[in-house]
């Protein structure tokens, strides 16, 4: 029920979900209560300019991204066993199979980022964990298209392991760890996108893992602009940082970090 409530939540904290509400309601009523109704539609086309605005969420995202710095280039790696590499970055199962080929989303980051330290760490073995996190489940689970992008790009099958029954970052971390041949006691890099990785560093731990941040997939450069406006880039910035202070403070609400 938490897992379908989650995507529901999520649905629902988009700006444009608001304004989309505001103004249907206002629509209705104004036939019957004009002032309330007009309101409405006036809130409606406030939400409309708020989701266009980018400082807002931009703000939120840097927050969020600077709280793990990026691992430096002459970092020690050789310390470390492996990557956990959460997923995320794979479209929807169905393009896979119509046209049987690789397709990455806006966070193919955390999969190029994998293979690019697995080319220049030999030592280091990986582990995908990522399983079907639509309602209702259906098609190829993302360590199953996971396997075929790694196969693709040529990485050694005998270094990569994969977890395929979690729904979301608690499962990630719970799951993972009983995943044969893996100790969540030895060192490991933990790679996701930069504004996942607060929640996704405390769940880890939570569990019991000793992880050290790769933050890959950045949003935001350090600038802002105040007079920035876009219906396309603020309405999904805005469902980013939403969808992750939501799970953030619901995780740490349910102990869960």
């Amino acid at each position: 029920m938490m897992f379908v409530a989650s995507k529901v939540l999520s649905f629902a904290l988009q700006p444009l979900v608001w304004a989309l509400g505001f103004l249907l309601a206002g629509l209705i009523l104004r036939h019957w209560r004009q002032r309330l109704g007009l309101g409405l539609c006036w809130a409606a086309l406030a939400a409309l300019v708020l989701s266009g605005w980018t400082l807002p969420p931009d703000l939120l995202l840097r927050r969020l991204e600077s709280r793990y710095p990026a691992l430096s280039a002459d970092a020690d790696v050789q310390r470390f066993v492996g990557v956990v590499v959460l997923g995320g970055a794979l479209t929807n199962s169905r393009i896979w199979e119509a046209y049987q080929q690789v397709a990455l989303n806006e966070q193919a980051e955390r999969m190029t980022a994998a293979v690019g330290l697995l080319r220049k760490h030999p030592h280091l073995k990986a582990l995908y964990t990522g399983g079907i996190a639509s309602v209702p489940p259906e098609g190829r689970t993302e360590a199953q298209r996971a396997r075929q992008f790694f196969d693709e790009m040529g990485v050694d099958p005998k270094r990569m392991l994969y977890e395929d029954r979690s729904r979301n970052t608690a499962e990630n971390a719970t799951f993972s760890a009983t995943v044969p041949s893996v100790d969540p006691r030895q060192p490991w890099l933990l790679l996701t996108s930069a504004n996942h990785m607060p929640r996704s560093m405390g769940v880890f731990v939570k569990a019991g893992w000793n992880v050290t941040p790769y933050p890959v997939d950045y949003r935001n450069d350090g600038t802002l602009d105040w007079l920035d406006f876009s219906l396309d880039d603020g309405p999904r910035d805005w469902r980013l940082v939403l969808h992750e202070l939501l799970g953030y403070y619901v995780y740490r609400w349910n102990g869960k970090l």
